[in-house]
């Protein structure tokens, strides 16, 4: 659905400033600063964000100049924060977790026991679809520790692409490489 930009003054990145930045994609983007470019153009509603719930469609709101609406349940339901939770027993090993992780939150290598780095979960859940024995488990976020700000989910989300992108260009030039040597080693 497209709506009306009412505040054209307000772009992308003052609205992903507003964002919680989990990365979820329950907004129905790949993560918070698609869906603020989306709303910053108008092709988003404001009430896509189930972590952010109704305390951010009233900022967005304000910011947008639109009206609030209550959060669109198609996108979820708005809860209190959760943390991610590896059974031990259960886990296999398989590594399979790590790559939808936006944040690098969980730690393992293949055939090993991972783990949630807590203070770096964002409770996203995108973990949880990856995992083929259900070793993982969303618990209430622990009383004794903080949860994440949203710009520290922000800067490990940043990070995690950075490496992901120098990852890809560093196999793509590795390929370039052997392709070349073995081009030249039939001529």
């Amino acid at each position: 659905m497209t709506c009306r930009v009412d505040h054209p003054g307000a772009d992308a990145e003052q609205i992903n400033a507003l964002l919680p930045q989990t990365q979820c994609t329950r907004c129905g983007y790949s993560g918070c600063r698609p869906y603020a470019q989306a709303l910053s153009s108008g092709e988003a509603e404001l009430n896509q964000c189930p972590p952010g719930g109704a305390a951010l469609i009233e900022r967005l709101a304000v910011l947008l100049g639109r009206p609030a609406k209550s959060l669109n349940a198609l996108h979820g339901v708005e809860a209190p924060p959760r943390l991610a939770w590896i059974d031990p027993e259960a886990c296999i090993g398989c590594a399979r977790c790590l790559a939808p992780c936006a944040v690098d939150a969980i730690i393992g290598a293949a055939r090993q026991l991972h783990t949630v780095i807590p203070s770096w979960c964002t409770g996203c859940e995108l973990c949880l679809p990856a995992c083929p024995v259900d070793c993982i488990h969303m618990l209430p976020w622990p009383a004794h520790l903080s949860i994440p700000s949203a710009a520290d989910n922000r800067a490990r989300f940043d990070a995690h692409e950075r490496r992901r992108t120098t990852a890809a260009h560093a196999r793509e030039q590795e390929l370039t490489a052997l392709k070349a040597a073995h081009r030249d080693g039939l001529a």
